[in-house]
């Protein structure tokens, strides 16, 4: 089997073999630390442009199937991971994942200690990186990972966001509005059990969101640096226009966004949120959640706009939700859908659908 290459900004270099597409690919090195759902992990928006670490010793073993997708294509620009399984159980009647990865032309490297690996990231920080298959190709790619703008500086919802508004009836008597920085399929399939669904462009205005009769409006996850310009003069810039006309209720990158909009700060996580099993208390309780995220938002800076955090992560204390005390706007940092991950907080729906039942605005 072919070598392949893991180098990293500090100039590490560490050697695999290649089983996905034969080829080179940039960005940042992340981990998530989940057991399964490695197929909803490539195929999330929220983690294009990264190269992403399974922390799990063994990814792929029970394949690959269309039923798992989140989105219509994979969103990792590569894969890194200790072993992955050649031949997957037949029960579930998946593909191999070496395969699928080569029909999306993604380079992937298996072999590799990813505990070590883990273990330098959590100390120093996330690492830009990449991944080479040839050995000649090593000191030219470390300068290139050097000088390379960060992903983080692109307008990553660009490419992910529905180009055009798409709507989803589901035959209920409620229709809310989604602001698409990147959704999952499966936020869609969780309001669908509640409402009709019109999926917005990340960059569509205030006025034209409230001039299409939605009772509501949910701020979706997605990539990159919720501060990045573009984001503020489009998505942040309608949350504001909003927050008083609708009610609203972001996930993850919604959630910072959310925050953005009402004044607030987010900044750049060390090595962020990536995984299945993050705890988080929540009104007297601890609730395990599916994260991914690099950023979050600053709690300090939420004095006098309103909102309070109300949900924080029993590891390190980060926000985990903020409300506001006066307007129905809620988030939660984190997936209440999963897919994958524990379903413990699906209930967040629920709330959205009688915040909104409850509203007068």
């Amino acid at each position: 089997m072919a070598k392949n290459f893991l180098v990293l900004e500090d100039g590490t270099v560490l050697e695999g073999e290649s089983f996905g597409y034969e080829g080179d690919s940039f960005g940042e090195v992340v981990f998530t630390t989940g057991m399964g759902g490695y197929q909803e992990g490539l195929t999330d928006p929220s983690f294009r442009g990264q190269i992403l670490i399974f922390t799990y010793p063994l990814i792929g073993n029970y394949g690959v199937r269309d039923d798992f997708q989140q989105s219509n294509g994979v969103h990792v620009n590569g894969v890194v991971v200790r072993e992955y399984c050649k031949q997957p159980s037949m029960m579930y009647g998946g593909a191999p994942l070496d395969k699928y990865l080569i029909e999306h032309k993604i380079p992937a490297i298996s072999g590799i200690d990813t505990r070590e690996l883990v273990v330098k990231i959590r100390q120093q920080g996330s690492f830009m990186g990449a991944i080479v298959n040839n050995e000649d190709q090593v000191s030219e790619a470390i300068k290139k990972i050097k000088t390379m703008p960060h992903p983080f500086e692109q307008n990553l919802v660009a490419d992910v966001s529905v180009k055009k508004i798409t709507d989803y009836d589901f035959k209920k008597d409620i229709t809310i509005g989604m602001i698409d920085c990147g959704t999952k399929k499966a936020i869609i399939e969780s309001l669908g059990k509640r409402f009709n669904v019109k999926l917005f462009p990340y960059d569509t205005p205030a006025q034209a969101i409230i001039d299409s009769g939605v009772k509501g409006v949910m701020i979706s996850n997605g990539p990159g640096d919720p501060a990045h310009p573009e984001i503020v003069n489009t998505v942040v810039k309608a949350i504001k226009d909003l927050a008083s006309q609708k009610p609203m209720m972001g996930i993850c990158y919604g959630s910072q966004l959310i925050a953005l909009g009402l004044g607030g700060k987010t900044y750049k996580m060390k090595f962020g949120h990536r995984g299945e099993n993050q705890p988080v208390k929540f009104e007297g309780r601890v609730f395990i959640t599916s994260q991914n995220h690099g950023f979050a938002v600053d709690e300090k800076s939420l004095e006098g706009t309103g909102l309070v955090v109300n949900q924080v992560n029993v590891n390190d204390g980060t926000v985990e939700g903020v409300m506001h005390k006066d307007l129905p706007i809620f988030t939660s940092q984190y997936h209440p859908e999963a897919c994958p991950g524990p379903m413990d907080t699906t209930f967040l729906f629920d709330r959205f659908k009688k915040m909104i039942e409850e509203a007068r605005m």
